[in-house]
């Protein structure tokens, strides 16, 4: 059997066999032509009709029936047509029957038609073909008409096979949601976002170096840091001028002119100070000291006055100042500072017991210490020396007082004091 009859389907096999042509009845010699008398009649039974009237449906080799052995009694009966052999499955085909002759008297009968087309041919199922047959308890298939087949080897129009849709799967996990196509206008937008967030970036890093540079500019320009270098950047003559001119400044508003006669070279503090008055700066500090010795116009008084560079902050030189004010530190004669004598001048005999008058002051503006102590230039000895504030007093009488003592080195250290902190205040201004 060839390949494509194995893999042809198999229409299904009839419940019923194949109807049976029915052979005509036979005809007496006799009345078909007249016999000759005399003539023998036959007596044996015809033979069939060739097998070659009936059409071929196949072309695989055919068996022959063999018909069954005919009874002695029965007449010959005419040859009927071979049915087609059927298939290895196919069903027992059916022996011929056996014609009898009618009677002499009856007519014969017609025969009937020949069928158009030879009878179907169940064919055995080809190897690997699949049963199509619905299982047992399946639901039946839909009603509607049987599909009809031109021919036997034609396959059945089956619909195309659809895959079914994919089982949603159960996440467990969030969904990441679709990225859209990017779109120029979008990545343009993004790009000057970029940019303009590196601009601001960039402005906010420039503005905070120029603003901590003006921060450091201004720490460098403040009259602390200035004033504490003022003892090495100042001229001395800006510091401690030549002459002093003090209008009003004398005793009964009188006028006074001091005269500048020698200035000490810079040393620390245990030079220019008592032990007890350097104890009471020790919070401050000392980083250096400063003094000069002035004279009035007649040479009569001699008055030596003193800056004293401190290395405290702000807030050190005002606790300071608050101490000397709340304890009236700068009324004790134990802390009264030394005087700077010169020889060869009209100081050259002004020393510790020469002390008449003194003023120290604690400055917060600018970490400096000023002080002024005032003397007879004759050098006598003073018993009762008197703080300014004593020596001013309307209703003194002391030597120091009637001589105007206090009026020389309270006048002298103001303006001392207001030069240093004009030319501070000149160093640390920005130039415009």
């Amino acid at each position: 059997m060839s390949t494509e009859a194995q893999r042809a389907p198999v229409p299904p096999r009839p419940t019923t066999p194949p109807p049976t042509p029915v052979a005509p009845p036979a005809q007496d010699p006799a009345a078909a032509s007249p016999t000759p008398a005399g003539a023998p009649v036959p007596t044996s039974r015809s033979t069939p009709p060739s097998a070659a009237a009936v059409p071929p449906v196949e072309t695989t080799a055919r068996l022959r029936p063999v018909p069954p052995a005919p009874t002695p009694d029965a007449p010959a009966p005419t040859a009927p047509p071979v049915a087609a052999p059927p298939a290895v499955t196919a069903p027992p085909v059916a022996a011929p029957p056996v014609a009898t002759a009618p009677a002499p008297t009856a007519p014969p009968a017609a025969a009937p038609p020949r069928p158009e087309q030879p009878p179907a041919v169940t064919r055995r199922r080809p190897v690997g073909a699949v049963d199509l047959t619905p299982r047992p308890g399946a639901a039946p298939p839909p009603a509607g008409p049987a599909p009809v087949f031109p021919h036997a080897y034609q396959q059945p129009q089956h619909p195309p096979y659809v895959l079914p849709r994919p089982e949603t799967p159960a996440e467990t996990t969030t969904r990441l949601r679709p990225i859209r196509t990017r779109h120029p206008a979008r990545t343009a937008t993004a790009a000057a976002c970029v940019v303009l967030g590196l601009g601001l970036i960039g402005g906010a890093a420039t503005g905070a170096w120029l603003t901590s540079d003006s921060s450091a500019d201004a720490a460098a320009h403040s009259t602390y840091t200035v004033g504490r270098s003022a003892w090495h950047s100042v001229p001395v003559d800006t510091l401690f001028p030549r002459t002093l001119t003090g209008d009003g400044a004398g005793p009964g508003g009188a006028d006074r002119v001091w005269n500048r006669i020698a200035v000490a070279p810079d040393s620390g503090c245990r030079a220019g100070l008592d032990p007890l008055l350097a104890r009471t700066l020790g919070p401050v500090g000392c980083a250096r000291m400063l003094r000069a010795t002035y004279t009035d116009a007649t040479a009569s008084s001699v008055t030596t006055v003193g800056l004293i560079f401190t290395e405290g902050d702000e807030e050190a030189m005002k606790a300071l100042n608050t101490r000397f004010t709340a304890q009236h530190l700068g009324r004790r004669t134990d802390l009264m500072p030394r005087t700077y004598p010169v020889k060869g001048t009209a100081a050259a005999g002004f020393g510790d017991r020469q002390r008449a008058s003194w003023t120290v002051r604690v400055l917060t503006d600018v970490p400096v210490v000023a002080f002024a102590v005032s003397g007879f230039a004759d050098g006598r000895t003073v018993t009762d020396p008197q703080p300014v504030g004593r020596a001013m007093a309307a209703n003194a009488t002391t030597a120091a007082a009637q001589a105007g003592l206090g009026n020389d080195a309270k006048g002298i250290a103001d303006r001392i004091e207001r030069g240093l902190r004009r030319t501070v205040t000149d160093l640390t201004e920005k130039p415009e």
